[in-house]
């Protein structure tokens, strides 16, 4: 085991003799259940979006401004490793700068040309909106989404979600350490709760989550089909 491996290992054991991680069975991580998202929506295929242009997230009532901002990257990342389209971040700065305004929110009123503004300077094919709706970063982390994927003509609804993710929810939790132990694998298992005591960890797991619902790049085929 390398010296980080050990030095990790010793951290997360300490942590957890100190009481701060949660003793948890090793056995749901590995069978569940896990969270399914209920409250989407989307079209069978993305029908030829290749480019999206992604707005900074939009904080909702009782999120911070700061809150929102520094979850762009864990959002963008999450995104992108879907891998289901190119991918380009609008900044704060710049959404400041062209439209006046740090973020929009996806249930209010947009800037009269900011889809035309957007297809015009980067080509894009659909915008999309994150809206942190709440944001609990403490003991238990409680993150809730709402996201919509809009075609950049503005004439329909390629995609919505809209749910709330808690570390209390059995099915969240088991889903954020199978998450965790599949991309870490220096953590064991049953130390694998650590990811329900950080806000950034939990937030990672429940935007992978949300984008895994965006409709495929090809729709499936019908199932009678040979």
């Amino acid at each position: 085991m390398s010296s980080l491996r050990r030095a990790t290992f010793a951290l997360a054991l300490a942590s957890l003799l100190s009481g701060c991680v949660p003793m948890l069975s090793v056995e749901p991580v590995r069978t569940g259940p896990f969270f399914t998202p209920p409250n989407h929506s989307g079209d069978a295929s993305l029908g030829g979006i290749r480019r999206i242009i992604v707005l900074p997230a939009w904080a909702g009532e009782g999120t911070s401004l700061e809150s929102a901002a520094e979850l762009d990257g864990v959002f963008l990342t999450a995104l992108q490793q879907e891998k289901r389209f190119e991918v380009v971040a609008l900044s704060r700065a710049e959404c400041r700068q062209r439209f006046r305004a740090e973020a929009f929110s996806s249930a209010s009123a947009l800037p009269h040309d900011l889809f035309a503004v957007l297809q015009r300077e980067y080509a894009a094919d659909a915008v999309l909106f994150i809206d942190v709706t709440t944001y609990q970063p403490y003991k238990p982390i409680i993150i809730g989404l709402r996201s919509k994927l809009a075609s950049i003509d503005g004439t329909r609804l390629v995609w919505t979600f809209d749910n709330q993710f808690s570390a209390e929810n059995p099915a969240a939790a088991n889903g954020a350490r199978q998450r965790l132990l599949g991309r870490d694998r220096s953590v064991p298992a049953d130390l694998s709760g650590i990811v329900l005591q950080s806000p950034s960890r939990f937030a990672a797991y429940s935007a992978a989550a949300m984008f895994a619902t965006l409709p495929p790049v090809v729709a499936p085929a019908p199932s009678g089909r040979r």
